[in-house]
């Protein structure tokens, strides 16, 4: 047999296991709203090809291809289990089940998934409301719907703007379906202008036209107790996204900016088990798209090492807030041309991390650099540790972090020559840590950390809604704190 005619007997044999898998992979989910994955990638509406690359990208995490011999088994075990609704990387179960002797499969599974097995698969929906439509608004919408035809858990149920004209409606749906950096909505979108409601993947999205956030009965379009993430940055202070609070029918508010204040600042993953039910915490920060990407990955060096100091240097991708052509800004620098140039400018998140971790109070400074890219930005983390450290120890914990640890959804590790920014576009994680830039000498350490300042911060801002509305699904099988990986 040659070389050519074997790799195809190897192609079309993936092909007809990961056909066998697809009714397998739809049915749990249908049926027990579970949805499975292969390291954290989703096997939702995927396809036969799509299954095969999650398995190839297998490597990246354990450095071999995951075979799908290893996880076809596991997936008729699975159909077999009254299982309740859960996140199951079968990836991970395969790695766990290889370092069985000779355990049976089933027990093995009903071991790992003991929590889930015989537990009910609906979960309570949670309204949700976007006050503001803008670049977070709009994929915040996208996610929560993708996350309703998921888990049915979050609901979106309006969006909150100021009217900007006759056809405002039609063009935020517009904006909705098209995006020049994220690429068309994955699904359909439809307008009702009579009944100001905008369609899409069969979700109703109430538009509310209003310019108050204390004066609008939520109630009277059926919502309740909802959630309001606010995205506008208009208010940063508890007294300003308190209004909210006045408004009928709201519960909880979470800003999509750095809170101001005692209002407290949230990083899942880091510190959202502090979250409470108490009046204070009614309103909440998720923080900065630049903390988010930096806080997990100081939290775990400065457990592991210890951070005597830092400085934290930001390459950033142009916002909103910056102008096109050059013109008058109330900040420095600014209002010069965003595409043309590269803007040094502040950043509060090096003094932010400190509000989710207190033990880095007064140990980090920061600056940052705006540059003409559209989304996607670096972190270069510049530490002295109490500990001396070694590039490729360093490394592989991190890797292990990214893989084994219950911080899987926030650290990524990458360990690739030719990446560049727009490869991690799309990237649901708060940071990726790019291993081969890695610099590591006595009791100094850089890290450079990439990260979706979009997409990525609005999948940890999705992560605290579906945390505080309790319909954040659980993830199996379970992870280790970071610490215990040796």
């Amino acid at each position: 047999m040659t070389e050519a005619t074997s790799t195809q007997n190897d192609w079309n044999h993936k092909l007809t296991l990961a056909q066998e898998m697809l009714p397998l992979i739809s049915q749990l989910h249908r049926e027990n709203n579970v949805v499975t994955s292969i390291y954290g990638r989703l096997l939702v509406g995927v396809t036969d090809i799509e299954i095969i690359k999650a398995h190839r990208y297998a490597r990246r995490i354990v450095e071999r291809e995951l075979p799908l011999d290893d996880t076809l088994p596991i997936l008729k075990e699975l159909v077999q289990l009254n299982l309740g609704t859960a996140s199951i990387d079968l990836g991970r179960l395969a790695k766990n089940y290889s370092r069985t002797e000779g355990q049976d499969l089933r027990a093995f599974l009903e071991e790992q998934l003991g929590d889930v097995i015989n537990a009910g698969s609906e979960l309570e929906p949670r309204d949700v409301v976007l006050y503001g439509f803008g670049r977070i608004g709009r994929l915040l919408a996208r996610i929560l719907i993708a996350r309703e035809g998921m888990y049915g858990g979050v609901r979106l149920r309006a969006v909150v703007v100021r009217k900007k004209g006759d056809d405002d409606i039609v063009k935020r749906a517009s904006l909705l379906r098209r995006d020049s950096v994220h690429g068309p909505f994955n699904g359909t979108i439809s307008v009702d202008e009579e009944n100001e409601v905008i369609w899409a993947n069969g979700t109703p999205i109430q538009m509310i036209y209003s310019d108050d956030p204390a004066a609008i009965d939520y109630t009277s379009y059926g919502i309740n107790n909802a959630i309001v993430v606010d995205n506008t940055g208009r208010w940063r202070d508890r007294a300003g996204l308190s209004q909210h609070l006045e408004s009928k029918g709201v519960e909880r508010v979470v800003l999509t900016a750095p809170g101001k204040g005692d209002v407290r600042n949230i990083v899942y993953g880091v510190n959202h088990a502090d979250i409470t039910s108490d009046e204070s915490d009614r309103v909440i920060s998720a923080a900065s798209c630049t903390t988010n990407g930096i806080t997990p990955v100081l939290k775990v060096i400065n457990d592991r090492y210890g951070v005597k100091h830092g400085h934290v240097e930001t390459v950033h991708a142009y916002t909103n807030d910056q102008n096109l052509a050059d013109n008058y800004h109330k900040g420095p620098r600014r209002g010069r041309a965003a595409a043309l140039n590269m803007v040094l400018t502040e950043t509060g998140a090096a003094k932010a991390v400190s509000k989710a971790l207190p033990e880095f109070e007064g140990k980090l400074t920061g600056n940052a650099i705006r540059v003409p890219t559209p989304d996607v930005s670096m972190a270069v983390l510049n530490l002295d540790l109490e500990n001396e450290v070694e590039k490729d120890e360093v490394n592989e914990f991190l890797r292990r972090v990214s893989t084994d640890s219950n911080l899987r959804q926030q650290i990524d590790y990458i360990n690739s020559p030719d990446i560049v920014s727009t490869d991690l576009l799309g990237s649901t994680h708060a940071g990726v840590v790019d291993g081969l830039a890695t610099i590591a000498s006595g009791n100094h350490l850089v890290l450079y950390v990439w990260y979706d300042n979009e997409y990525g911060y609005s999948n940890q801002v999705i992560r605290i809604v579906e945390e505080i509305g309790g319909v954040r699904p659980k993830i199996y099988p379970e992870r280790k704190d970071p610490q215990e990986i040796r």
